[in-house]
């Protein structure tokens, strides 16, 4: 069985390409609208590698190039023989909160959810359109970042607003990252020997984007982003948490508009509008050179991560572990050495010399004197929203 995993954004498509749960291709549509466009089609086993470099105008030509390139491979004769596509999808909206076939009820469901994740949504919309007509008998899957949170109880998904404004307008908390919290919980319960219905989890998924949610016996019960992926922790451009009143001050003090402050809130702000960096990378070189607002914004991000895992401690019957995953929350050791330092009094007690190594494997980081498992466990969404899509179709 062959299944094709896209993750669509506005101006690039990333891919995948499975046989029988393997992983066996891995490619990338770059600066789609550009004259310097560029796909890139890496064969897995192999590492042998098939690109072309040329004007590409929208996602229906980028797809297009991926076909030809996986012909020139030899790994799939045409998209029309595939089994199945699975792409992330963002945001259903309040009707859809779990996977499902795509459906032209689907395509406008996620149309109208737009205004609440306008970043992603339309570009999410235009790899599913463009699969359809590149390939109209192959079946659409669309995984959503929002229906692992599904089953967060209704008191810690609403707001303390008018009810009327969710009956109306569905404002509520969805949450996001939801395909990457499913697979490392999995794991890290498979890890542990713990049966999944059994386990509780917090998971930190932290990447430029950064998101934590808390598993009660293997189903979610709360989540830190909320009606949009700005809630939360500090991220690389996002603020997170925030008085609103904020809002409306800054507006009228600096005389923005409404997408004027949206932009300063998504686009400028957290280690970026503390530091000047938004790459972690950078941050932690500066830091290291005595930059003191590089120091405050690695402790502003640690010391959210730790109010908010301390939360989450505080909900849960019991704890089985603390998860790290994604490109921060896997190769940031000082981040979750710092983070950890601020509630090692809970019993979340890091072994230095563990966290230090560098891995690609799933691995417990936690001291001897650690109340619980402390455990880095390396993402792999692509998978997850595979696995998704073949049990999907074979449902069907």
């Amino acid at each position: 069985m062959k299944i094709l995993v896209l993750n669509s954004g506005s101006s690039s498509i990333k891919f995948k390409l499975y046989k029988d749960d393997k992983a066996i291709a891995v490619g990338l549509v770059e600066r789609i609208g550009e004259a310097s466009s560029k796909v890139e089609l890496k064969n897995i086993d192999t590492d042998e590698k098939f690109s072309k470099e040329q004007s590409i105008k929208n996602h229906e030509e980028g797809l297009s190039l991926v076909n030809e390139l996986f012909k020139q491979s030899g790994l799939l004769e045409d998209l029309n023989t595939l089994d199945g596509c699975g792409h992330r999808a963002v945001q259903g909206g309040a009707k859809i909160m779990k996977h499902c076939l795509v459906t032209q009820e689907v395509i406008d469901e996620m149309d109208k959810a737009t205004v609440i994740a306008p970043l992603h949504n339309p570009a999410n919309l235009a790899g599913i359109r463009t699969m359809i007509k590149k390939a109209p008998n192959v079946p659409n899957v669309a995984v959503f970042d929002t229906a692992f949170h599904a089953t967060v109880p209704d008191y810690a998904y609403m707001y303390a607003l008018p009810y009327e404004y969710y009956e109306k307008e569905n404002i509520r908390r969805y949450g996001y990252h939801g395909t990457s919290h499913s697979y490392v919980s999995r794991k890290a319960a498979e890890f542990l020997g713990i049966g999944y219905d059994n386990f509780n989890v917090i998971t930190a998924h932290l990447g430029n984007g950064a998101s934590i949610s808390a598993i009660k016996n293997g189903k979610c019960i709360d989540t830190s982003m909320g009606l949009t992926p700005l809630e939360g922790l500090m991220m690389g451009t996002r603020c997170g948490d925030l008085d609103p009143a904020i809002v409306p001050y800054i507006q009228k003090v600096r005389g923005l508009s409404p997408n004027e402050v949206d932009t300063l809130m998504n686009k400028k702000s957290g280690f970026l509008g503390i530091c000047g960096y938004n790459d972690l990378r950078d941050v932690d070189s500066q830091r290291k050179k005595g930059d003191d607002k590089a120091r405050l914004a690695v402790q502003m991000y640690a010391y959210r991560l730790a109010k908010y895992i301390g939360s989450y401690f505080a909900i849960l019957p019991k704890t089985d572990a603390l998860v790290f995953t994604a490109g921060v929350g896997e190769n940031a050791s000082f981040i979750r050495k710092e983070t950890c330092d601020f509630i090692k009094h809970l019993g979340f007690d890091i072994d230095d010399n563990l966290n230090n190594e560098r891995s690609s494997k799933i691995r417990e980081i936690g001291s001897k004197n650690a109340k619980l498992k402390i455990l880095v466990v390396p993402t792999d969404e692509e998978f997850e929203i595979a696995n998704t899509t073949k049990n999907l179709i074979y449902k069907k």
